[in-house]
């Protein structure tokens, strides 16, 4: 029997699955300290391994994540640095970039701008061939002002590398699923050493939920993935 056009049995691609990363220099873009380790941190981990150069370039100085004022103010930016170096250091990364942007404010097309200028500097510079940013569906400002400012530089750039989008606050349907099993307890002794934002949310429970959930589409429900999504333009 066929089917109206609406009503047709029409279902996603099946995404590619990667058991390794591709080699090359490697720029990520985190929104706020915790993001890189939470997001793609079982890749870049693959990639350092493997003796890949990476870069992390965080965005904002993540001082609104602090709503109870439970740390000293005058030192919660530096406090919230230094958790990312401590945590990106068990996965093997040691080149941050800081731009320090204030966190959950108003976001204006000038914000977007610097933002766009910014990466165009990064990419300049730091040559990459795979870039990492927030995917385009991410539920939070400062995750989507991201995501919008980097390609707005990736286009001016003209940029010809891979560029995937992670996902930390809303799940996306992948193109691509990289398997972290062998390195998945690295990534959580990572995502351990930012304590500040684990003392107001259990972070580990949705990151490693989400990630395990992803090896239904690899593994038959066994180990640990990240998912992905193509940035085109």
């Amino acid at each position: 029997m066929d089917l109206p056009t609406d009503d047709r049995m029409t279902l996603p691609p099946a995404p590619e699955i990667w058991r390794s990363v591709p080699r090359g220099r490697v720029l990520c873009f985190a929104p706020h300290p915790d993001d890189e380790a939470a997001g793609p941190g079982g890749a870049l981990g693959m990639h350092r391994a493997q003796g890949d150069p990476v870069r992390v370039v965080l965005a904002t100085d993540g001082v609104a994540g602090d709503p109870d004022g439970r740390y000293e103010r005058a030192t919660y930016a530096e406090r919230r640095r230094g958790e990312s170096r401590a945590g990106m250091a068990h996965l093997g990364v040691d080149d941050f970039v800081f731009w320090g942007f204030p966190d959950s404010c108003v976001i204006t097309d000038a914000d977007l701008e610097q933002v766009a200028q910014l990466a165009g500097q990064q990419l300049a510079g730091f040559r990459p061939d795979l870039v990492y940013l927030p995917w385009e569906g991410e539920g939070n400002t400062d995750h989507r002002a991201l995501y919008c400012g980097v390609l707005r530089g990736l286009k001016r750039a003209r940029f010809a590398g891979t560029v995937l989008g992670y996902e930390i606050w809303n799940a996306m349907v992948p193109d691509v699923i990289v398997d972290i099993s062998a390195i998945v307890a690295t990534k959580r002794r990572a995502m351990l050493c930012y304590e500040s934002q684990l003392a107001y949310v259990d972070y580990l429970h949705p990151v490693f939920g989400l990630n395990a959930h992803r090896s239904l589409l690899f593994n038959k429900g066994r180990g640990h993935g990240e998912a992905y999504r193509r940035v085109r333009w």
